[in-house]
C-alpha cells in the first residue's frame, strides 16, 4: 500500500487535515472543543510550530502551520494520539478516533499563504453552518479580525503584516479579504497531491522529500510531481515508454497515440504486447 510523501525542513508551511474514522465525528460537544484547543496550544509549543489558522469542524479538523523545526510527524502523532487518550478516558471508549493518517499538503509560502488562511477558516461557510466566518467559534477568524483577544499560540502578526496599514486596518483587511469570492480553489494548482506552488518548489520540496529514503512505497505523483513529458520518456526508455508512460506517469492512450501519430488501439496492441514480453522475462 502506497504512503504520503512526508516531507520536514526548518521553515516548511503546511495545510493539515485530520478525520474521524469513516467521517464519524471527533468532537461530539464544547468540552472536547475546548481540550483539543488547549492541546492544540501545547503542540505550537512543544514542537516549534507556528500556528497561522485553525478550524475545527465536526469529523476533522484544519491547521496551517509552519514549522521552524522538523517536527511535524511527532507533533501530529502526540496530537492526535493525546486527543484520543483523554476522548476515550471521558466516554469509557476504547479505539480509533481517527481514519487514516493525517493529510499534509506542503505550501509554497509567497504565493499561496493568505489564499489557504481563508480557505481554513470559510471551512463552515461551505459547510452551511453559519453565512459568516466570524459567526463560527471554532476557527482562528475571529481571533484574527480582532473580534475577540488573540491567544499566545496563534502567530496572528504575520498574516495581518500580509495587510497595508495599522494593526486595526489590517484586521479590516484580512475580515474584508475572507469575504471576498475565491476565483478559484487553492487546490485546484495542487501538484502530486501533496505540493501547491510552482513547478520548481515541487521539484526541491520532492527531492528534499526523497532523501536517504527507499520510494517504492511512495506514490509515483509525489515522487516526480512534474512529470517528464513524452519526448523525454521515449528518449530515456525507447518503445519501453509505451509502458512507463502509461503506468507510471499517468498518461492516457489518446495521449500516447497522438504523439505517436497512430490510433489509439495500435498503441493499446503495443502496450499489451510490451507488459506480456515484460512478464515472460521476470
Amino acid at each position: 500500500m502506497s504512503r504520503q510523501l512526508r516531507i520536514e525542513y526548518p521553515g516548511a508551511l503546511y495545510h493539515v487535515t485530520a478525520r474521524g474514522n469513516e467521517r464519524k465525528a471527533i468532537f461530539l460537544d464544547d468540552l472536547d472543543r475546548r481540550r483539543f484547543i488547549e492541546l492544540l496550544a501545547d503542540g505550537v509549543e512543544r514542537y516549534s510550530w507556528r500556528l497561522y489558522a485553525y478550524c475545527l469542524m465536526g469529523n476533522h479538523y484544519h491547521l496551517l502551520l509552519e514549522t521552524l523545526r522538523p517536527e511535524l510527524a511527532r507533533g501530529m502523532k502526540w496530537l492526535n494520539s493525546v486527543y484520543v487518550q483523554r476522548f476515550n478516558r471521558r466516554r469509557g471508549r476504547c479505539g480509533h478516533l481517527f481514519g487514516e493518517r493525517y493529510h499534509s499538503v506542503l505550501i509554497e509560502k509567497d504565493v499561496h499563504f493568505l489564499e489557504v488562511a481563508r480557505y481554513v477558516v470559510l471551512n463552515p461557510v461551505r459547510a452551511g453552518l453559519c453565512e459568516l466566518p466570524q459567526e463560527y467559534p471554532w476557527s482562528s477568524h475571529r481571533a484574527t479580525s480582532g473580534l475577540e483577544e488573540a491567544p499566545d499560540f496563534l502567530a496572528i502578526d504575520e498574516l495581518l503584516a500580509r495587510f497595508a496599514g495599522t494593526s486595526g486596518q489590517a484586521r479590516l483587511g484580512y475580515r474584508s479579504f475572507c469575504l471576498e469570492p475565491a476565483i478559484e480553489s487553492p487546490w485546484a494548482n495542487l501538484r502530486g497531491q501533496i505540493y501547491l506552488g510552482s513547478k520548481g518548489f515541487a521539484k526541491r520540496a520532492a527531492a528534499r522529500g526523497l532523501l536517504g529514503r527507499g520510494e517504492r512505497e511512495i506514490p509515483h505523483a509525489q515522487r516526480e510531481p512534474v512529470p517528464l513529458s513524452l519526448a523525454d520518456l521515449f528518449r530515456r526508455h525507447g518503445e519501453k515508454a509505451i509502458v512507463v508512460a502509461y503506468r507510471e506517469h499517468g498518461y492516457r492512450l489518446c495521449d500516447l497515440a497522438r504523439h505517436l501519430g497512430c490510433h489509439y488501439a495500435t498503441v493499446s496492441r503495443r502496450l499489451r504486447r510490451l507488459e506480456l514480453e515484460k512478464g515472460s522475462m521476470s
